[in-house]
């Protein structure tokens, strides 16, 4: 690479960061010299986090043990924080329970559109793309109702799509490429012929606006340790859109579900809205912790990240085209902004080697087998100077 290419990147890196509105909130998080673009993996530990979880350990379970159930609220927790993950995905309140895993909650969702589509529809349309547990619980789902299972790329589903059609699992942002799917007009094509719409959001929760009630999702899920920075094993959340909540038939019904928990009755009756989704004793230490994790999102506009999401990763493919010989990486992310979330993949020969080698020099990405360079962008706390130095050093590891 030039020392004159060098200068004109580094230059632009400094005038994007002093125009960066988002750039106080790099204070809110515990970073240090590394690069790291693998908040798609793992988001960084903000800044509140232990000490809110020290005081989580010592005087709510050290002093007031079994009474913070009820004074420190911590049965009320999932619903709690589920209204603040809401705004971040568009969605109004008391739609979304936190709780248990991602793989549990796509359970419950697929099920529940199962059973919600009736016993005339008798298949499943899973994203052929994506994540392999959401093809494995599917597939799952699927022979416990006595369903099939077809799995398909997103971009055939509305060919796909029939009267025999109960659910459709989709992920809204490739794993792997940080391919973005069109979530408006899929759900709308789902339910065109009157079947239900399950979006996994993992990938898109935390880096761009969803808009759950504006498109009528039905159902949604996602993880809370990537954009979110929940930390790692942090609790899931579902999603059951108000007016299917009625109807909504939790496979997994449990005691915390119960419209009387401390009746202990034989049988089971289902709390009204989204406490349907929860199913036994929360996990109090992570979810208080993902719950402090969320202060970071205080007057922080999703839109404005989105923005930023788009200006990093524009800027991260210029300097990896100005820093690069011809050829040697190249993308597989969507370059149309419609169609890109916040990562950029690259695709290399020797990605696994180049990837330990950039980890040793203090930029952190990841590998996916069997050639891709995976880089995460999280708004919240990555500078334009982050991207800069990620692509030079790229540039270096690979002569």
């Amino acid at each position: 690479m030039s020392e004159s290419a060098v200068r004109v990147k580094r230059l632009e890196a400094e005038k994007l960061d002093a125009a960066d509105e988002l750039a106080p909130l790099r204070s809110r998080f515990v970073l240090d010299d590394v690069v790291y673009l693998d908040g798609n993996s793992l988001g960084a530990l903000p800044a509140n986090v232990p000490g809110r979880v020290e005081d989580v350990v010592r005087r709510q379970w050290g002093e007031l043990r079994i009474r913070s159930w009820e004074e420190s609220g911590w049965w009320t927790a999932p619903e709690r924080i589920g209204d603040r993950i809401a705004p971040l995905v568009g969605a109004a309140p008391g739609q979304i329970v936190v709780g248990d895993s991602t793989s549990v909650n796509v359970f419950k969702a697929v099920v529940a559109a199962v059973r919600m589509a009736g016993e005339d529809r008798d298949e499943i349309l899973v994203d052929a793309t994506t994540f392999p547990t959401d093809g494995y619980i599917a597939e799952s789902a699927a022979r416990l109702t006595g369903r099939t299972l077809r799995a398909l790329p997103p971009a055939q589903v509305p060919d796909a799509l029939g009267e025999r059609t109960a659910a459709v699992l989709l992920n809204h942002v490739d794993y792997r490429t940080g391919r973005l799917h069109d979530l408006p007009s899929l759900t709308a094509a789902v339910h065109e012929v009157g079947a239900y719409a399950v979006w996994d959001l993992c990938h898109s929760a935390g880096a761009l606006p969803v808009g759950l009630d504006e498109h009528g999702v039905d159902l949604a899920v996602g993880c809370t340790y990537k954009y979110l920075n929940g930390g790692p094993g942090s609790p899931a959340y579902l999603y059951v859109r108000h007016e299917l909540q009625d109807r909504f038939d939790s496979p997994l019904p449990g005691w915390n579900s119960h419209t009387d928990p401390f009746g202990m009755s034989p049988s089971y009756a289902p709390a009204p809205g989204a406490l349907r989704g929860r199913v036994g004793t929360p996990d109090i230490l992570s979810m208080l912790t993902l719950e402090a994790a969320l202060e970071v999102w205080d007057e922080v506009s999703v839109s404005a990240v989105r923005a930023k999401s788009l200006a990093l990763t524009d800027f991260f493919l210029e300097c990896v085209a100005a820093y690069t010989e011809p050829g040697r990486v190249e993308s597989v992310t969507p370059e149309p902004h419609e169609e890109r979330g916040s990562q950029v993949a690259l695709r290399c020969p020797d990605a696994g080697e180049v990837m330990k080698r950039l980890i040793a020099r203090g930029v952190v990405g990841d590998f996916r087998h069997p050639d891709v360079l995976r880089f995460g962008f999280t708004p919240l706390y990555v500078s334009f100077g982050d991207v800069e130095r990620a692509a030079r050093v790229l540039g270096e590891v690979l002569v």
